[in-house]
């Protein structure tokens, strides 16, 4: 009996071992899954924000583009207006640098002191420093603000190797180009600060090339930033007693080697500066780096994780479990030798009638139990027959609120091609009334010279037949034009309500359905490209064709180009190799250059009623028709290919000629195509 309970015990505390280890093990996974996100969080934020601010940096840029001589006054103002030091407060100053060729430096300088348009009486301290003899002097001639920024005024950048190299560079790729780790000359903190700038071209200069961007430089737009002030922005404070946080600057992107962290090229550290305060003890595994692109350069962001609240070492929780392990297993062998001992004075008579009363109760409560179970069966098959005439009942109700809101998406279909064409119509038209009216002028006039004079010289009617003559040509031109649009509208219309097979050409489907959105395209500013052969001759439904076409073009209209100015789409098609014992099939592709889509909206394109533009316009079923059309219709396969920012590209490939479809499923591919 002792062996039984000395076995217990023993098991019991090896068991105890083991789910110490493993809540251990899965504690440290807990307390490095949440220290990644953490520094993920932190290193996309940063990553946000520079960006925001490059962004606002390509705005100057862009006003400089519009106007190379953007005055002092403008420059202050623009500044001003952007709101910097309420909306982002991480910079020191924003600047710009005019290059300056060394011949004109004291002509320069003398229109800088003497420029009073922003401040009375001008700058007559101005000066340029350091003073260096060199070709080309690359000098700050606008600071905003000035107010603490006095010693950056006329700077001398190309005396700096530092500041030269990063201005020559952002001159030649035409990008935005960050510094090293530099001491700003008017930050008296000594805190690490980089400064990120943006040349400036000659408006209309050609900058295709080196030699021409070097040419038509103007000058460079500027941020500085004190990286201490950058990251007060981006982490948050109360993270920073769990977290440390070091950024080092490893060099350009296009070094071979990166730097190695070292103090001169440390930019951040949230502890301090270094060995003023001591620092925390890191926990095993919480550290990791990740790398940021920043202008050109490459940071390292490195993140260390302490012990605390946020990231517990869960030594706690492991002597808890292994003190209450330890008690439960003696417990354990305490109550299995009482027990064993119980067993062994109990009588065997005793033993065989508690057994045979324990058999006979089993058998009762087995019963039992069937009984019990053949009624909940009864009762949930009830339950299922009255759930499942519920769901027959929504199901309908359903499919009748999905046909009206189809029959809905096709009116507006409709209307949209019918003011297309109407827009398009009004060109034509408009030119033959108002030749009409030339026209009739011209007649009027020269039957009022044929009146007063009593006849007319030849060169005048000459005159006159030519230019009847050219009126005709014109007239029957734009009436052409009108019949050409309304027999393509005529042909869409008919193929998009009927929905009857017969042989077409794919290119001139494809076509004529695009005409009926050009006014819609160009209001979108869309350039449209059409690449398709003319040998492809299809006996299939044009209708359907037209209307996928027409439901992926509003598609890219409402979803592609929103928050754009303007866009490009591409169809292109051509033939498939041909596969043994199948039909020749088609490759139809639709892309355009627009945003794009995030994974998850890919993977629900195709579902119905999913829409990112519910209430403005969007129903979710644009695509869950071309889908349906594409596969049961036409018989065909779609794919979509999209990443953010990106563009979309949908494939479709379909039979050349369609498969017959039988009676049966005929009125099912009806309702398809009427979707």
């Amino acid at each position: 009996m002792r062996i039984h309970g000395y076995l217990a015990f023993i098991l019991g505390l090896c068991v105890t071992v083991w789910v110490c280890l493993f809540v251990a093990d899965a504690q440290q996974q807990l307390v490095r899954a949440n220290f990644q996100r953490d520094a993920d969080k932190i290193a996309r934020d940063t990553s946000v924000r520079l960006q925001t601010y490059f962004d606002m940096l390509l705005s100057i840029k862009g006003l400089h583009a519009v106007d190379s001589q953007v005055s002092r006054v403008q420059f202050s103002r623009y500044v001003h207006e952007l709101r910097l030091t309420e909306r982002y407060p991480g910079f020191q100053a924003i600047q710009f640098v005019r290059q300056v060729p060394a011949g004109d430096l004291a002509r320069y300088a003398a229109a800088v002191k003497n420029d009073a348009t922003l401040v009375p009486g001008g700058y007559p301290n101005f000066n340029i420093h350091p003073a260096a003899a060199r070709d080309v002097h690359y000098i700050i001639e606008y600071n905003e603000p000035m107010a603490g920024n006095e010693n950056a005024f006329g700077l001398d950048l190309g005396a700096l190797p530092p500041h030269r190299r990063a201005l020559e560079m952002g001159r030649d790729i035409n990008r935005i180009v960050a510094t090293e780790r530099i001491t700003l000359v008017q930050d008296t903190s000594g805190q690490p600060g980089f400064v990120a700038r943006a040349p400036v071209y000659r408006p209309g200069a050609p900058i295709e090339t080196v030699e021409q961007r070097r040419a038509a430089l103007v000058g460079f737009v500027a941020i500085v930033f004190r990286v201490h002030n950058l990251m007060r922005e981006v982490v948050d404070t109360p993270l920073l007693a769990h977290m440390t946080i070091r950024i080092n600057d490893a060099g350009y992107q296009q070094d071979r080697t990166p730097a190695a962290p070292t103090l001169d090229n440390l930019m951040f550290d949230s502890a301090g500066k270094v060995g003023s305060t001591p620092r925390p003890a890191i926990l095993p595994g919480l550290a990791t780096d990740i790398g940021l692109d920043v202008g050109e350069r490459r940071w390292v962001m490195h993140f260390e994780g302490h012990a605390g609240t946020r990231y517990p070492d869960g030594t706690v929780y492991v002597a808890w479990i292994g003190a209450a392990g330890t008690l439960i297993s003696a417990l354990i062998a305490m109550l299995l030798v009482t027990a064993l001992k119980r067993r062994a004075l109990a009588e065997q008579l005793q033993r065989d009638i508690k057994v045979r009363e324990q058999a006979e109760a089993a058998l009762v409560e087995t019963q039992r139990g069937l009984e019990r179970s053949l009624d909940e069966v009864a009762a949930q098959k009830a339950s299922a027959e009255l759930a499942h005439r519920d769901l027959t009942l929504v199901l309908a109700t359903l499919k009748q609120a999905q046909a009206n809101l189809i029959t809905s998406e096709k009116m507006a279909s409709l209307g949209a091609l019918v003011a297309g064409i109407a827009h398009e119509l009004n060109t034509p038209i408009g030119n033959s009334l108002l030749t009409a009216s030339a026209l009739d002028d011209m007649v009027v006039a020269f039957e009022r010279k044929l009146a007063e004079g009593g006849g007319i010289k030849r060169s005048a009617l000459d005159e006159h037949l030519h230019d009847t003559h050219h009126a005709c040509k014109i007239l029957a031109g734009s009436l052409n034009r009108a019949a050409e649009l309304i027999t393509s509208f005529k042909q869409v219309a008919v193929d998009q309500t009927s929905g009857h097979r017969r042989r077409f050409n794919l290119g001139g489907v494809v076509r004529d359905t695009v005409a009926t959105y050009a006014a819609q395209l160009r209001r979108a500013n869309c350039e449209t490209t059409i690449d398709i052969p003319d040998a492809l001759e299809f006996d299939s439904y044009p209708g359907s064709v037209s209307q996928v076409l027409s439901n992926l073009i509003s598609n890219a209209l409402l979803h592609a180009f929103d928050g754009r100015h303007g866009g490009k789409l591409h169809i292109r098609a051509h033939e498939l190799e041909p596969v043994p014992g199948q039909e020749r099939s088609v490759l139809l592709e639709f892309s355009d250059d627009g945003v794009g889509m995030a994974p998850r909206t890919l993977h629900q394109i195709f579902d119905p009623f999913f829409t990112t533009k519910m209430g403005q316009g969007g129903s979710g079923l644009g695509m869950n028709i071309v889908y349906n059309i594409v596969t049961g219709v036409l018989r065909g396969s779609i794919s979509i290919q999209s990443e953010p920012e990106q563009g979309t590209t949908i494939s479709i490939v379909m039979p050349m000629v369609a498969p017959l479809r039988t009676a049966e499923n005929e009125e099912a591919a009806e309702d398809q195509l009427h979707q």
